[in-house]
């Protein structure tokens, strides 16, 4: 079995700290690959399936884990010839805490060594980029509207600084402009809302239950759409989420289905595991159980 680690050497924080302490010992154990600018972990993934790693491990939080996804892509058959690790040192690591995989170091690559792999849907969107036709994976979510424009405003040195609370900041920011409203249609049906979110699995945000009847091997996609997301609406709808971390079902549309088209009159961007990729319109689909991972 031959393990390689995909890693930022610049990254700050207690966790990348303590990575930092721990990688002489990862260094006898299998090889590290330290990314030097934007775009470097899926250059270095590709290279990694073609050399012939069969664990492709990603340390960092979600977006590293999507560059490193899609660098796995990238390379021909590179799903059938290698499977997806991950060692958690992100801000939220949605996608770890949808698989169980422990958010300590040291616990996540016992797991990673013991490579128990499950087959899961992998997500994909296909849009166009300075119009030219383009397709891109992603493992967990996707979010258009207020939420990728969140993403787009949140700050390095907040999110390091804040953590969670760096993307409500940037949410409130994003609130002051006017928002699109967006269209989701699957199977003949439509809903629309200023906010739409996708999942492929149950959590968004960290642990909050935003898709409860998702699942990460059942061939679907949830669609949550908030039809107004204006500061008043948030304030009604944000105490019995905080409480609970689930949605009042009375405040949201929902929507299921393997393909999911999305446009929007006036402009609206997107993001998936929390990166900022592009604007509508978009589809969105899933490749049932492609997706090799290594989990507890």
């Amino acid at each position: 079995m031959r393990i390689c680690v995909i890693f930022n050497p610049a990254a700050r924080g207690n966790k990348a700290r303590r990575f930092k302490k721990f990688l002489n010992e990862l260094s006898q154990q299998c090889a590290l690959k330290a990314t030097t600018a934007p775009g470097d972990a899926r250059r270095l993934a590709q290279a990694a399936v073609a050399t012939g790693y069969d664990i492709i491990a990603a340390a960092g939080g979600d977006g590293t884990v999507n560059e490193v996804l899609n660098g796995i892509g990238d390379e021909p058959d590179g799903f059938q010839r290698a499977r997806l690790g991950v060692l958690p040192l992100g801000t939220v690591n949605v996608f770890a805490r949808e698989l169980n995989i422990p958010l300590k170091l040291e616990r996540a690559w016992r797991a990673l060594k013991r490579a128990n792999e499950m087959k899961i849907d992998l997500g994909r969107v296909n849009y166009f980029d300075d119009g030219q036709p383009t397709q891109r994976y992603f493992m967990q979510l996707a979010g258009v509207g207020l939420d990728a424009r969140a993403v787009e405003l949140v700050s390095w040195k907040l999110k390091k600084t804040a953590g969670p609370f760096a993307y409500v900041v940037a949410g409130l920011q994003a609130l002051t402009e006017k928002q699109a409203d967006i269209a989701a249609t699957a199977g003949g049906k439509k809903i629309s809302g200023e906010l739409v979110l996708l999942g492929n699995g149950r959590f968004y945000g960290g642990p909050f239950e935003i898709f409860p009847e998702a699942g990460l091997c059942d061939g679907q996609l949830e669609v949550c759409a908030f039809p107004k997301v204006d500061l008043p609406a948030l304030l009604k709808l944000a105490p019995g989420f905080l409480a609970r971390r689930k949605l009042s079902e009375h405040r949201v549309a929902r929507l299921r289905g393997e393909t999911i088209e999305l446009t929007s009159a006036t402009p609206a961007a997107f993001e998936l595991d929390g990166e900022w990729i592009g604007h509508l319109p978009a589809t969105f689909s899933v490749e049932r159980q492609k997706l090799r991972v290594i989990v507890p």
